[in-house]
């Protein structure tokens, strides 16, 4: 088995943020791998997985970082494949580490979820995917409309709570 997807984290403390992304990838059958790497730690382990990743079949990156949040944009440098940067909140509510991976420069995008976002950032990842593969994106649209099933179902469920002013 071939993995689709990486998904980078700079170090296994950031492993409970992104296992919500292995979770999701697990859920749609997507083969992928998991490593931590650090762009400041293991700058050249870095470099050689991200310009060898293409050649390897990853197809989408998703790289958690927090704090001093460099790893997804050192690794968007680095490669010709999407990168998806999940912020951590490592310090100051993952403030930090949102602007650390939006501020990109010209040329060296990286797609940005929401602070520990790393689900998110797997459906994301999923959807580009899709685009060129209409199996992927069916398992996509019944995985949206099961996300309208539970709002429709918590309705029915609020409708049955009673008070005394409450009109519906």
């Amino acid at each position: 088995m071939e993995a689709k997807v990486s998904i980078i984290m700079g170090s296994t403390s950031d492993l409970d943020v992104m296992s919500k992304a292995a979770k999701l990838l697990d859920e749609f059958e997507i083969p992928f791998e998991m490593n931590a790497l650090s762009a400041h730690r293991t700058p050249e382990e870095v470099e050689t997985f991200a310009k060898g990743a293409k050649d390897r079949g990853v197809k989408v990156i998703i790289a958690g970082a927090g704090m001093a949040a460099h790893l997804p944009g050192v690794i968007a440098a680095m490669t010709p494949l999407p990168v998806i940067g999940v912020p951590i909140n490592a310090s100051l509510a993952g403030f930090d580490s949102i602007l650390a991976i939006l501020q990109m420069p010209p040329g060296i995008p990286v797609a940005t979820v929401a602070v520990n976002g790393a689900m998110n950032a797997a459906i994301l990842a999923v959807q580009m995917m899709a685009t060129g593969n209409d199996e992927l994106m069916q398992k996509m649209i019944g995985y949206k409309e099961s996300l309208k099933q539970k709002i429709v179902k918590a309705n029915q469920e609020l409708s049955e709570v009673k008070y005394k002013f409450k009109t519906n």
